[in-house]
Parts: C-alpha cells; structure tokens; sequence
C-alpha cells in the first residue's frame, strides 16, 4: 500500500478530511522549499502537491504561472525538484509528496529515468496535467513498476464515460477540478462540485480531492463537507509572493494560512462525526 493510500486509510479511520496544499518548487528561492515543506505538515498538511516549474504551465493562472516564472530563473530543474525532496525526507519518511506539472520536463529526462529517481527520492505520486489517460498506457505502466501512483484530473466538462476511464486508470486519488478555467479563477457552486462527485463515487472507490477556488478556512471547510481532500494552491503561492522579499517570514506566513484551514476543516469534520 502506498504512502498516499495509507493516508487516506488513516484519516478515514480517525473521520477527518485531508489537507493539501501545494507550493512551487523553487519559488522563491531554492533553499526556502525544504523548510516550507516541513512549516506545512507542521500545520497540519496532510500530502503535499509540489509543482515542478514549467515556462507553459497552461492550465494555471497567473499567480502559479509567475512562481513557476520565479522558479525557473533559479533554474530549477525536475532534478532540482527530485533533490528537494530527497532532502525533505531526511526528516519526514511519512508526509506523502506528489509532484505536479506537465509532461514535457518529464519527457525531456525520459520516463524510466524519471521514474527511477523519483522512487529514490521519496515521491509518492505524480499528476501530469496534460497527459490524457488516452495516452497514458506507457507513462502508467512505468510508475506502476516503480511503486508510483498516477493521479488524474477531472473536470466539470468531464463527460461520464470519460470519468470511468480515469476511475479505472487512476492510483492513490483522483483530484476534481471544482471550476472552470485555471487556477485562482472563479469561485466554486459546492452544490455542482458534490453532485458530480456522487457521479464519480459510482465508479471509484478511491478517495476524491477537489481542488481549484479554495481560498479561506470558510471554502476549505465547506469543501470538506463533501470530498475526502481540500487541495488549495493559488492562496498560498500568492503569499509567496507577497514575501519573496522577506523570506525569513515566509514560511510562517503560508503555513499560518494552512493552519487556519486545518483548523476549519477539523471542525467541520467534528460536526459531521
């Protein structure tokens, strides 16, 4: 069982929803990733989502697309990305990482290789926004060799026999895009989200995670109503931003923002129990 499924199976135990924010490699500087890392499972992080820097990253707004902006003059690179980690897991075995982004920085290493590496390093899963499960076969069978869970996305567009194909492909969670458009855009309809997810859980017994529009304790909690994961991104890279002068407040500052939805999130989860 892998570190993402023995997540889930542990919270679903214990009646809580995960938490799982996701932070640009590299961005602002290379040396803060490590230490923000662990600043959010000190705050209550359940997986975090890593985002490997990417000059196209087309299905993300503004806000991400500047961090990967920001990371990619450090010259972050995947194997930049795959060291971080290894580093993170000096201290943290546990906390599983998935990386997020795009297939051509993978390609360009080549899948075996970047498999083999991934595995040494520690990560957990891998959520390639554009690589459809249509032509996914090789991607899935080579992180299936290596023990690596694929994640796949699903959108509110997302037609019901396309959502059975990625039931069918996904590993460790399937993650649903609340909005339509990219990241940091809109707001969600948590009414819309949960019947599509009703739809989704006639067809996977994965845990779902909905991700896309979350920004406060109030949306974090009103997510966890509904999905087994808040995933949130766009508000915590924005404070990022906003402390790339001061890194040393840096991770105290995203963490805080993590913290504040944990603590929406348990107590919602109280009420449900």
């Amino acid at each position: 069982m892998s570190r993402i499924s023995q997540c889930f199976k542990k919270l679903k135990a214990d009646g809580q929803t995960a938490l799982i924010p996701y932070v640009t490699a590299g961005d602002p500087e290379p040396w803060v990733t490590v230490p923000l890392l662990h600043a959010l499972v000190d705050a209550g992080a359940d997986i975090i989502e890593l985002g490997i820097p990417f000059s196209d990253p087309m299905s993300d707004g503004p806000v991400i697309q500047k961090a990967c902006e920001r990371a990619l003059k450090n010259d972050v690179s995947v194997k930049s990305v795959l060291e971080m980690v290894k580093k993170f897991r000096e201290k943290n075995s546990e906390t599983p990482i998935v990386l997020m982004g795009y297939a051509n920085p993978i390609e360009a290493i080549g899948y075996p290789t970047f498999a083999k590496l991934a595995k040494e390093a520690g990560v957990d899963g891998v959520l390639t926004v554009d690589v459809p499960p249509e032509e996914s076969d090789d991607f899935r069978q080579i992180m299936d060799e290596h023990e690596i869970d694929t994640i796949y996305l699903v959108a509110p567009t997302t037609s019901n026999e396309r959502m059975t194909m990625i039931a069918s492909y996904a590993r460790g969670f399937i993650y649903y895009v609340s909005i339509k458009g990219v990241t940091g855009s809109a707001s969600l309809d948590v009414t819309e989200v949960n019947n599509k997810l009703a739809l989704l859980r006639e067809r996977t017994d994965l845990p779902l995670g909905v991700g896309f529009g979350i920004r406060d304790g109030k949306s974090a909690a009103a997510v966890a109503e509904i999905a087994d994961a808040v995933v949130v991104g766009s508000t915590l890279v924005k404070c990022i931003e906003e402390h790339a002068q001061r890194l040393e407040e840096l991770p105290a500052a995203v963490a805080g923002l993590v913290a504040e939805m944990r603590h929406a999130i348990n107590a919602r989860d109280l009420a449900k129990a």
